[in-house]
């Protein structure tokens, strides 16, 4: 009748709703659905009356990965891997990560702390260099809400350099859904601990911390952060004296070399209140404390702040 001629898997087959975010995991049999679905509550307390259960832990909390000194690359137009950084921090085999094909420049996923669940979100530069989409903004309001609904401090491994922009952007309510993603943000109320890996731009880049709650934030020496990241940003703030120079690729030139001496993130955390710029290594000790710190301040019974209420 709508004169589409799909296949029923074309329509509605694992694929298309995994990547539509109605599904969280497609797998190949009835044994592996029931085993993820098993591994999925373990994270879980009985219900939203309890907190989550903490498990013995017998992977060392002071734990420090070389391999998170060199996980950056220096140079900021290349990508890396975000996953393997993940797995360095949470103790060892712990993440279970959910909605891998849905809003995919957001990594969603459970793991656990010195023993201790949590809900965790990282970016993933290899989708759109870790710009919030559409579907991303609606990914995060999901899983925030999850983690206030089970009392799961959150962890949050960033690299956003904003919202996404473009003609797809605008037809999909990127805006619409970032604000959405704002609030989910700012009315949890659950423990919530920020790492900046690379980038923190934008109206994206300031979702990452909620207001009046516990939060502790920490950057990486590869940290960037504030309203436009110099690359495009230069050419936008000073468009007008860029084109009234004699030359304008020079002044362009001259423009960047100095505004490069001032993003060091040591000099940008003195004002925008990060706790500390620390040494990746320290990233997996420094998640143990707060996740410790977290501990007595969880509250069970049923949230009084959703972002998803009228």
């Amino acid at each position: 009748r709508l004169g589409q001629d799909l296949t029923k898997q074309e329509l509605g087959g694992a694929d298309i709703q995994t990547r539509a975010g109605a599904i969280d995991q497609a797998v190949e049999t009835e044994e592996e659905a029931f085993d993820y679905a098993r591994r999925f509550l373990s994270y879980l307390p009985a219900s939203v009356y309890d907190l989550p259960p903490t498990i013995p832990c017998t992977d060392d909390p002071e734990r420090a990965e070389e391999s998170l000194l060199t996980a950056v690359p220096r140079n900021r137009r290349q990508v890396y891997k975000m996953r393997p950084i993940i797995e360095a921090v949470v103790d060892k085999g712990s993440f279970f990560e959910v909605a891998a094909n849905f809003g995919r420049p957001v990594i969603t996923g459970l793991a656990r702390i010195e023993g201790r669940a949590v809900l965790l979100l990282a970016s993933d530069p290899f989708h759109y260099g870790g710009s919030w989409t559409s579907d991303a903004c609606q990914k995060v309001v999901r899983w925030v809400d999850f983690a206030e609904t089970f009392h799961l401090p959150v962890v949050y491994l960033m690299d956003c350099p904003g919202f996404m922009i473009g003609l797809e952007a605008e037809k999909s309510a990127t805006i619409r859904h970032g604000v959405r993603a704002m609030a989910a943000v700012n009315q949890s109320t659950v423990p919530w601990c920020t790492i900046i890996i690379r980038n923190a731009f934008g109206v994206a880049g300031v979702v990452h911390q909620p207001a009046n709650r516990f939060s502790m934030r920490y950057a990486w020496p590869s940290a960037y952060w504030g309203s436009l990241p110099l690359e495009g940003g230069i050419e936008a703030a000073y468009r007008a004296e860029i084109d009234a120079a004699a030359d304008p690729a020079a002044k362009l030139r001259e423009i960047e070399d100095r505004l490069n001496k001032l993003r060091s993130p040591f000099r940008s955390a003195e004002k925008f209140w990060v706790e500390e710029v620390i040494d990746p290594r320290k990233t997996r000790s420094l998640l143990c404390e707060f996740a410790r710190l977290a501990e007595p301040i969880r509250k069970a019974g049923p949230p009084s702040n959703m972002s998803t209420r009228p």
